[in-house]
Formats: C-alpha cells, structure tokens, sequence
C-alpha cells in the first residue's frame, strides 16, 4: 500500500513504542497520537526525504535515519529572526532621509527568496511544529504555501498548535513512535496568535485531508495531508 493510499484508507494500525530514556533531564514527556499516525502514513516509504523546521535534534534525526529518511533541517524561527535583524540594521545604515518602515510583504517576500528552497514535490514529510504560532501575519500563509508545494502527493505535515499564547517556548525532538520531548528554550521571536479551528482550515484547505489531536495540555496536533 502505497502513502496515498494509506492516507484514504483512514484505518488505524498498530505501533510499538520504542523504550528511550529522554535525553535531557526534567524535559517534558508528551504522548503523541499526531506522530504515531504521522509514522503509520510513512510506514511504506522507503528512502524517504523529510524536513525538520525546528533546531537540530540528534534524537530525530537519528531516529528517522534509522528509518531510512534522509533528514533536512531548517531552523525557521531563527532564520526568521536573523532576517528581521538584518533588515532593520539595513534601515538603520539607509542615508539620511531615505529611511522607511519595513514593508511586512516585501519582507516577507524577501525571506522566502532566500529560504526554504527546494524543489517542489521533494519530501515525503514535514516536522513543523508550533512554527505557525509564531511566523507574523504576512509571512504566515505564504510559508504554508511554500510547505504545500514542497510536500509530494500523499505527504504528509505535522504540527503544534498553542490554544492560548505560549508563556514558554519549547524545542521539540522525537524519543519515540508516540512520544515527544519538550525542552524549554528561549524564543527566537515572540508569539503572534492561538489560531482557532476555523482559521486552521482556511491556512490549510490546500490539503486533501486535516486532522486534529486535543490534549490536556493546551496543545492541538495537526495532521495535514496532501
């Protein structure tokens, strides 16, 4: 069965959690049944190829190399970030009377020309995340965007949702086949919005198929499938 036809099926399969001790002391352990089906969608994929959004976790990308993935990382937040400063600094340095505000899609357009650029159709998979929660307005759905495009049909994206603004930003890795580790970090940028269920739909209606997973812990799971 090929991912595509997994994705329409909708059948549940069977995971065996791999015992892994965290790898960082007093890091939060959280269940995960949005990577569990993430990992059922990609059981049949051999020699895949899947893109990191977050900072370098060996623990992931030993695990899914492991699997046979070819592991990409981009550290969106703080690319972001890095490009926000660089533009002000270049405002700063503009002649006197030449200087203006920042165009929020200029900028956000300039991010993208120099970011997360791959060929469309190139991964079988997407760890985003709670990147969303903190890309500005203008940057925002262009980025989902560029995501979509870059996903294979039958690829799939998973993602974190915040229900409120987060008071502590978080690192993510993978410890198992249902379990996440949350480390606290600081931010490279601050929160920008808890989108509702209404707002997920219209970011991702590209997808053929969404689905959600609601902890107890004020955080959603998004499974989006091209």
């Amino acid at each position: 069965m090929n991912l595509l036809s997994k994705a329409r099926s909708g059948k549940e399969a069977a995971a065996t959690a791999r015992a892994t001790a965290p790898s960082t002391a007093g890091a939060h352990l959280r269940l995960s049944n949005g990577l569990k089906d993430f990992l059922w969608l990609l059981s049949d994929v051999e020699r895949g190829h899947l893109l990191d959004l977050g900072s370098v976790s060996q623990a992931t990308v030993s695990f899914f190399t492991e699997k046979g993935f070819k592991v990409y990382t981009e550290d969106v937040l703080r690319t972001w970030k890095a490009h926000m400063s660089s533009e002000e600094e270049r405002m700063r340095r503009a002649p006197a009377g030449t200087a203006a505000e920042l165009d929020p899609t200029s900028l956000a357009q300039a991010f993208l020309a120099a970011n997360l650029n791959y060929p469309d159709e190139t991964f079988h998979a997407i760890l985003a995340w709670d990147v969303f929660d903190y890309l500005e307005g203008e940057l925002l759905p262009r980025v989902v965007s560029r995501l979509y495009s870059m996903l294979r049909p039958g690829g799939v994206m998973l993602a974190v949702f915040h229900s409120k603004l987060p008071e502590q930003f978080h690192r993510y890795c993978v410890v198992d086949e249902q379990t996440l580790e949350l480390t606290p970090a600081s931010s490279p940028v601050n929160p920008q919005r808890a989108l509702q269920n209404r707002e997920l739909l219209n970011l991702f209606s590209a997808f053929r198929s969404s689905k959600t997973f609601v902890g107890r812990d004020q955080l959603r799971e998004g499974l989006f499938t091209k």
